[in-house]
């Protein structure tokens, strides 16, 4: 009956302390690996911290040496752009003096070709191939020489300067990169593990974008200082060039512009030694044309007063013609008659000396006439080199530049 009485779903006594026994050995060995993990946790999360903080300052310090080492090319870059700044504003300078040597050589030039052009109006014997017209020609021709070697120069000076400014734009440009990414890191130095607003970002991992290698950055700079300091030893050697050419045409202009006026000065000199000795010839010629006006003047009066007695003689001739019979007789007066007849007829027949001293006068009036317009022609030679040229080049000044 007490077997049909107990509930078949009840366990044992054994069972139940087996069952608190299997739960405390159970917990305490959970506990046991608990503990063990708690360690292995401790020092797990130690040594995480130690690494973390490791390799943080490794960061730091790699993060600081790259601002160090943007800074130093920073400060490369920002000397070679003050370098070429000043080389460029320095050759400006230069570019000034060349096209203000330029503008200066056109006026010698317009002076020299319009000397060439007056003296074109010089006549008659004067318009000669003179030694100022040689050092004229020579004078054009060195001034455009000139002009053409101070346009290739400027061209050259030109191209200088845009290679400078294209350097210093590359410089401003790596300088720019530079200065933001200074910036960028010097704003990742400043952060620590409190900073707030430091946030996660799952993208940062990810290699994108055109990333290139620490030679590559170092590569790049050097090639924009290499081009700078190029393109400044550049300016320094055009600069010295530019100083010898201008230096050199300064010379040859005043060399040849005064070569020009010398050969004026001389050539002026012999038009007026020429111009005196036919003055004196002329005046040679009118003190003998007046000479042989009197001259004529006296033969012709001569030849007048002998009309006179040669009437007479021939009236006496003719009379006595008349005597009558025996009394036409060729008696010593009749004979002296036509003695004196025959001598004041060859003596006015040798008078011929009036004709010679007309064509003598005719030729001494040519004469007159031609030294007359030989003086004109040298007055205007004179009025030509000495008034136009001569005093048009004095109003030109030849400058260095």
């Amino acid at each position: 009956m007490a077997r049909l009485l107990q509930d078949p779903s009840k366990l044992h006594s054994s069972e139940w302390y087996t069952a608190n026994q299997m739960q405390r050995a159970s917990t305490e060995s959970q506990k046991s690996r608990s503990e063990c993990m708690i360690a292995e946790s401790w020092r797990l999360v130690d040594e995480i911290e130690k690494t973390t903080q490791k390799t943080q300052s490794d960061v730091n310090k790699k993060l600081e040496q790259r601002r160090e080492e943007i800074k130093f090319w920073k400060q490369e870059l920002d000397n070679k752009l003050e370098q070429i700044v000043h080389e460029t504003e320095i050759l400006l300078t230069f570019k000034n003096r060349l096209e203000r040597a330029l503008e200066g050589c056109k006026e010698p030039l317009v002076v020299a070709q319009k000397c060439l052009l007056y003296r074109q109006r010089r006549v008659g014997i004067d318009l000669v191939h003179d030694e100022v017209e040689q050092q004229l020609l020579k004078e054009v021709e060195v001034l455009q020489g000139i002009i053409a070697l101070l346009g290739r120069t400027l061209e050259q000076t030109n191209e200088q300067i845009r290679r400078n400014r294209s350097a210093k734009y590359d410089l401003d440009m790596d300088l720019k990169d530079k200065f933001t990414a200074l910036t960028i890191d010097d704003y990742c130095a400043s952060l620590t593990n409190d900073t707030p607003h430091i946030i996660y970002a799952d993208n940062a991992m990810k290699l994108e974008g055109n990333f290139v290698s620490p030679e590559d950055w170092v590569d790049f700079t050097n090639i924009n200082v290499e081009k700078a300091d190029k393109q400044r030893n550049n300016s320094l050697a055009l600069k010295a060039l530019i100083d010898g050419i201008l230096s050199q045409i300064a010379n040859d202009m005043r060399k040849q512009w005064e070569m020009v006026n010398n050969a004026f000065r001389n050539r002026v000199k012999e038009v007026k030694d020429a111009k005196h000795k036919l003055e004196t010839l002329l005046a040679m010629v009118m003190d003998e044309t007046a000479s042989q006006e009197k001259n004529i003047a006296a033969l012709k009066k001569a030849i007048t007063d002998k009309e006179a007695p040669v009437k007479v003689a021939q009236t006496r001739l003719e009379a006595r013609n008349h005597r009558p019979n025996v009394e036409l007789c060729y008696d010593t007066v009749h004979s002296s008659l036509m003695s004196e007849v025959q001598e004041i007829t060859k003596n006015i027949q040798r008078q011929d000396a009036l004709a010679q001293a007309q064509a003598e006068l005719k030729g001494l009036s040519r004469r007159q006439l031609s030294l007359e317009e030989e003086i004109k022609v040298k007055e205007n030679t004179l009025y030509i080199d000495e008034v136009l040229c001569m005093q048009m080049r004095e109003s030109v000044r030849v400058n260095s530049y």
